[in-house]
């Protein structure tokens, strides 16, 4: 019997997954397999919060492939030489895997073609796995990638994705292959994860997905800054791992329709806005994309207060607080203190994208590094000096303080609109708060980094 390899790894699910249904169509039998690569230790992925997410969803995806009588076939080490070897025991003709635009990604599929080829093998590399419309897929005539949005939403939208596809009824695995148990992706972290960490894994993805689609889609478009309201999907850590599809959230948006629905499918346009940006330009993951020949400062002290969330401006602190939390952050919060880290004490964008990797459950390399980049203004924004100033930002999407007093627990008895400048409550009760004053004032800070960046 004929046997293909599918290869795990940004497409954590059964669902719309064309590596998998690639597989299934080329032979009679599949060997679903993922690899804890030891590689990744490197690369900054393997940290507690994404590691104990992607546990969940391995743990989940071996379950729904039982469900059809088949199951995952783990392996450890170097992921060129795991899938190799899985490919000679299954004696596998062909080898399916998801592309990817990071530098490791790419950087690991050449290294597997050109393993494969030299034992007579092939690779199939799909595209539009990890998102709605495939990096390099659509671009302005005579360059290679759009620089600016809304170009590029416009012929995003008019692409528009592939048709999704049902998840497998039956998968036959071939008996007596090799596996580690799931638990084995424990080994690429130490350390605990937040406390705060949604469960992994396609089924509770799903979940969310339903949910929030009865509860909260239909209100995004006016909702989706409300910082208090929590009002977004929460559904980033689980497309980034690929438990659910992009192509199929956008092809249910567009069923449901209405504004919520616009809005949130502009935002998945905007997920593969920065994917094709840097298949394009993969130095962005830790070079300028427009240098504007910054001296950044150098402050350890201002740079620990902000990861603490002790600057002294309360919805800067909310956000570094819930991120520590929940190893996730509001979108809002994250423009806001992206700007205060980067435009107010005009410290280097890759000091707060590297936290922010360290942290997120959701870090994906072209997410996070080119989102830093629009805030520092060193990416693809088109007014790159715009600054966010926190007391305008409360004002506008925190303006009863709500969630302030939800992540800052030292304000929970401020009352009013008091509670985003406590510094100037009076002195006693300034006294009793256990709340630092503003490590900078925000006239100075803007003033000091307008002079810089000239």
């Amino acid at each position: 019997m004929s046997t293909s390899l599918s290869v795990f790894t940004s497409d954590l699910r059964l669902a719309d997954n064309p590596v998998l249904r690639g597989a299934l169509r080329s032979a009679e039998r599949v060997v679903p397999l993922f690899v804890v690569d030891r590689g990744l230790a490197g690369t900054g992925f393997a940290v507690p919060n994404r590691v104990a997410f992607l546990a969940d969803a391995l743990a989940d995806l071996d379950a729904g492939l039982r469900e059809r009588g088949g199951r995952l076939v783990v392996r450890r080490g170097d992921a060129v030489a795991e899938i190799l070897r899985a490919a000679r025991q299954a004696d596998a003709d062909e080898v399916h895997i998801a592309g990817g635009v990071s530098g490791y990604a790419t950087r690991r599929e050449r290294r597997v073609r050109e393993a494969l080829e030299a034992d007579g093998r092939r690779l199939r590399v799909h595209g539009a796995v990890v998102t709605a419309v495939e990096p390099g897929e659509v671009a302005p005539a005579g360059k290679d990638h759009f620089a600016v949005f809304t170009p590029y939403f416009r012929a995003w939208r008019r692409a528009g994705p592939r048709r999704p596809l049902s998840a497998p009824r039956t998968v036959s695995v071939p008996s007596g292959l090799r596996s580690e148990p799931v638990a084995a992706v424990a080994s690429l972290a130490s350390g605990s994860p937040s406390p705060g960490l949604p469960e992994g894994g396609e089924t509770a993805g799903r979940r969310r997905m339903r949910s929030w689609w009865r509860s909260g889609l239909r209100s995004y478009a006016d909702r989706q800054d409300d910082l208090a309201g929590d009002a977004t999907s929460r559904l980033s850590p689980y497309l980034h791992f690929g438990c659910l599809s992009p192509v199929e959230l956008v092809h249910r948006a567009r069923e449901a329709g209405g504004a919520g629905a616009d809005a949130f499918v502009r935002q998945l346009a905007w997920r593969d806005f920065h994917h094709q940006v840097l298949a394009a330009r993969p130095d962005a993951a830790h070079a300028d994309y427009r240098p504007r020949g910054d001296r950044w400062r150098a402050d350890a002290a201002e740079v620990a207060a902000w990861k603490a969330g002790r600057t002294g401006y309360p919805l800067v602190d909310a956000g570094m607080r819930q991120l520590r939390h929940e190893g996730w952050m509001h979108n809002r919060a994250r423009l806001l203190v992206a700007s205060f880290l980067t435009k107010t004490l005009y410290q280097d964008w890759r000091i707060g994208a590297r936290h922010f990797l360290e942290l997120l459950v959701d870090g994906d390399v072209a997410n996070n590094q080119l989102n830093w980049q629009w805030a520092a203004g060193t990416g693809t924004d088109t007014r790159p000096n715009r600054v966010l100033n926190p007391l305008a930002q409360a004002r506008r999407f925190d303006p009863d303080g709500a969630y302030v007093r939800r992540w800052v627990p030292e304000l929970a008895g401020v009352t009013g609109s008091g509670v985003h400048t406590p510094w100037r409550l009076p002195e006693a009760e300034r006294e009793r708060l256990d709340y630092p004053d503003p490590i900078v004032d925000l006239q100075e800070g803007l003033a000091r980094f307008r002079h810089a960046r000239g």
